[in-house]
């Protein structure tokens, strides 16, 4: 056939002849524009939450995990991996274990105000140390207490509790922490009793049991940039970068096991309890 013939024969004749859909004398290739706009939109979020793999990012697009992977890859963009490390604290080397029940090896709370966890960590500002302690509902993951000190005392972990408390107008059932000297002390224990809070304790030498907070601290000190405090010109600036990130933490950084935020989820939680507990006419 003639290109002058070829011309002239309409796309459904010559879709015919050549055995193929009439649609594909059409086709453009679209994919690789898609992947590209896709890339950009990724960006855009591990731009706002440093620490978010593909999974996380799949829930703020709201598309396929396995799209937002194949992308990640075409493109070589890659979460940041991260490394943990805790530090000994001395006064507690040889320190003899305690006698206290441990709630992490046998309780899944299946609600708010059932377990508390709580943790400390240290940030380093211009050769000195600022102490960061803070609560997790286990339920919920949100930060419902904390507070910060120049020193890490028994004071200190007494304030979130009760930053804590003032948030929750409620105390847990139970309160779940390490073997730590701040949390052992007999005026901490003490105020939790009076409480009749029942004081958990992980085993000696033994961090995983407290996962929650390793974790916790872990990406809130990489997506806070700690390593990098002095930039902060001042006390006053880095503490309120600290209460900023928590607020973030809590209401917009969604957590992979709740697929939300942690604040989202217990107003969810809270919403649908109110919602059975109406009777129905």
């Amino acid at each position: 056939m003639s290109m002058v013939a070829l011309s002239k024969v309409n796309k459904t004749t010559l879709a015919n002849q050549l055995k193929i859909s009439r649609t594909s004398l059409y086709y453009t290739k679209v994919q690789p524009a898609k992947d590209e706009a896709l890339k950009n939109q990724i960006e855009t979020v591990m731009v706002k939450h440093k620490a978010y793999g593909h999974k996380r990012i799949a829930l703020e697009l709201q598309t396929s995990k396995k799209r937002i992977r194949r992308v990640m890859k075409m493109f070589g963009l890659k979460p940041v991996r991260l490394r943990k490390w805790q530090p000994v604290k001395l006064d507690d080397q040889n320190k003899l274990p305690v006698d206290r029940p441990n709630v992490t090896k046998i309780l899944c709370p299946i609600a708010p105000n059932i377990v508390w966890a709580g943790d400390f960590t240290y940030i380093s500002y211009h050769g000195k140390f600022i102490y960061l302690a803070t609560i997790l509902d286990r339920f919920t993951r949100e930060v419902v207490g904390f507070a910060v000190s120049c020193w890490h005392n028994k004071e200190l972990v007494l304030q979130a509790f009760k930053t804590a408390l003032e948030h929750t107008k409620k105390a847990p059932v139970y309160f779940h922490s390490d073997q730590g000297s701040e949390y052992d002390s007999q005026e901490y224990i003490s105020y939790l009793e009076s409480l009749n809070v029942v004081v958990s304790m992980s085993d000696k030498a033994a961090p995983w049991q407290n996962g929650h907070k390793e974790s916790f601290y872990s990406h809130y000190k990489f997506e806070l940039d700690l390593k990098n405090a002095n930039r902060f010109n001042s006390l006053g600036e880095l503490l309120e970068a600290i209460y900023i990130q928590i607020y973030y933490y809590n209401t917009e950084r969604i957590h992979t096991a709740l697929k939300m935020s942690p604040r989202t989820f217990r107003r969810l939680y809270e919403s649908q309890r109110l919602t059975n507990q109406t009777p129905v006419d």
